[in-house]
């Protein structure tokens, strides 16, 4: 961590995680950190949300902050364009990439819960509440059917849940035979997020910034886990919660206060974006 006094660049595009960086742990924004944002909407900066979570998920969110942006999903192998409901870049895994990495799974473990997220929409064979994501609290499953009847078109995203053993099991030997397919982020215990290999919020971010003609010195990214430090190291200004984990910590400029602590409101006041 640098912690580099603010510099006088300008900062006109502000790329923000949600979970455990924007969102408290009660998964809601602050009400002086949403205004904050507003206002600095109104003032002509960009407010990019870059998550996880489809979009969907992040439309309850993506509202409450009156944004007109594209945004990031999928860990970056999808950007929405909310307004118009449709995908401006989609860098899903080939249907036979994923239908063997769920044999595998399954093959070793019968147990493992399997969702496939297919742009805004999620299919899945069985759906246990046991294990599920945050976007699974919220959502039903769009589609409950056999393997085959789904797996036959591009996925956007694979996710494998299950007990934390078997996903530790699953992630090395996963990742291994499959290293020149795709990308496996693990943010909880139980759930293993599996991209084509070439995804990432880094790039995505890139390529929205580009879109809108910033450049990347004119970006702040904010963000708390692993699958956030390559987004932070491309932004001119990088900013890690007070709760993130170690290896964001390291590359950021700044470390906030923690996502239940105001971290968000603060960097905008540490970078003299807010009074």
């Amino acid at each position: 961590m640098m912690d580099r006094e603010p510099e006088k660049t300008a900062v006109r595009l502000i790329a923000i995680d949600l979970d455990g960086t924007l969102l408290t742990d009660r998964k809601q924004i602050s009400r002086k950190t949403g205004a904050a944002l507003m206002k600095l909407q109104e003032n002509g900066c960009r407010i990019v949300i870059a998550s996880a979570r489809p979009p969907r998920s992040v439309r309850p969110i993506y509202q409450a902050l009156k944004l007109q942006t594209w945004q990031i999903n999928y860990n970056g192998a999808l950007i929405w364009n909310e307004p118009d409901n449709k995908a401006v870049y989609h860098r899903p895994m080939a249907a036979s990439t994923v239908r063997r990495i769920i044999d595998m799974a399954r093959d070793m473990f019968e147990e493992t819960l399997v969702s496939c997220e297919i742009l805004d929409h999620w299919l899945t064979d069985r759906h246990d509440p046991l294990f599920s994501t945050e976007t699974g609290k919220a959502f039903q499953p769009d589609v409950i059917a056999p393997i085959e009847q789904f797996c036959t078109i591009p996925i956007t995203k694979l996710l494998l849940l299950g007990a934390p053993p078997i996903m530790s099991r699953l992630e090395p030997l996963i990742g291994q035979k499959f290293a020149q397919q795709i990308t496996i982020v693990r943010t909880d215990e139980h759930m293993l997020q599996i991209m084509d290999r070439r995804v990432s919020k880094a790039t995505a971010l890139q390529k929205v910034a580009h879109a809108y003609k910033i450049p990347m010195k004119q970006v702040m990214a904010l963000g708390d886990a692993p699958n956030d430090v390559g987004m932070l190291q491309t932004a001119g200004i990088a900013v890690a919660m007070g709760n993130a984990h170690p290896a964001v910590k390291n590359v950021a400029d700044w470390i906030a206060p923690t996502n239940n602590d105001h971290g968000v409101y603060a960097a905008l006041q540490k970078y003299h974006l807010i009074d």
